[in-house]
């Protein structure tokens, strides 16, 4: 039973041995180092773009020193390298920390605009680098949060030099967005569901304006009305397509200038 006891203490003891020294803190790898150093050795890992060494290195400059001269500037080159390292969440929050502790900072119009590009980025994932998905059969969670991004950043900072990057990508988002709600509008005329249908596509036309979509939304909105009775909203809504989209293959279709699809519904969105 000792030898047993013994052999069981022992095993313990160098399991917690390996367990003490198996991961160090950024804090413990350079303790003993200034503050330049650690700054300059992390600088020169974010050039020869080693991002996980970078942020080690800024994470230790922020444990050891976090009110030193080179702290601003190390908060921001770990957005940077995070983002780089497609560490999306912690990029995001590392530029939300920036905004809230620099709010004066000559640069925090990047902290805000690396939001929303770190959220515009989680949304696409791995598997779109390599595989054409289409993302608006997705949930699109975090595309709502990067266009809500964008827009903060251009309401603050409309002459920064990201507002036109952010606007055009405000453009893709919104038209994602649009089409999503397409899709589900599609799905309820699908399964006969023509109020929640109508409903959607109206959302649509109302919120994504200026967006591809609205144009087979208003063709589901006619399709829709027509299936529920209710005539004049249908005939009205066909005016609108006449008069702001005479050449759609929407309107051609609802028109009998063309013959509908399989699905009657489903419109190009041009």
């Amino acid at each position: 039973m000792r030898q047993i006891a013994l052999f069981i203490i022992i095993g313990l003891t160098v399991i917690l041995s390996a367990c003490s020294g198996e991961k160090k803190t950024p804090a413990d790898i350079f303790k003993g180092q200034t503050a330049e150093q650690i700054f300059q050795g992390g600088e020169k890992a974010l050039a020869k773009g080693s991002y996980k060494d970078a942020i080690k290195h800024f994470e230790g400059l922020d444990s050891l020193y976090p009110f030193s001269k080179y702290e601003e500037q190390a908060q921001l080159d770990i957005i940077y390298a995070y983002y780089r390292d497609e560490d999306y969440a912690s990029a995001n929050a590392a530029a939300t920390r920036f905004t809230r502790l620099y709010p004066r900072s000559a640069h925090v119009d990047y902290a805000y605009y690396m939001k929303g590009l770190s959220n515009f980025n989680q949304n696409r994932g791995v598997i779109q680098k390599y595989v054409n998905v289409d993302l608006s059969q997705r949930d699109l969670g975090t595309a709502r949060k990067s266009f809500d991004d964008f827009a903060d950043l251009i309401q603050r900072f409309p002459k920064s030099k990201y507002a036109p990057d952010a606007r055009e990508r405000m453009i893709y988002l919104r038209n994602l967005m649009a089409s999503y709600e397409l899709n589900v509008a599609e799905f309820y005329m699908l399964y006969e569901d023509y109020v929640a249908a109508s409903n959607r596509a109206n959302y649509i036309v109302n919120h994504y304006q200026q967006a591809p979509a609205v144009v087979p939304a208003l063709g589901i909105m006619v399709q829709a009305y027509r299936k529920l009775h209710m005539d004049k909203l249908a005939d009205e809504t066909l005016k609108v397509l006449a008069v702001n989209y005479p050449n759609s293959e929407t309107y051609k279709v609802l028109s009998g200038q063309k013959k509908p699809r399989k699905r009657s519904w489903t419109f190009d969105q041009a």
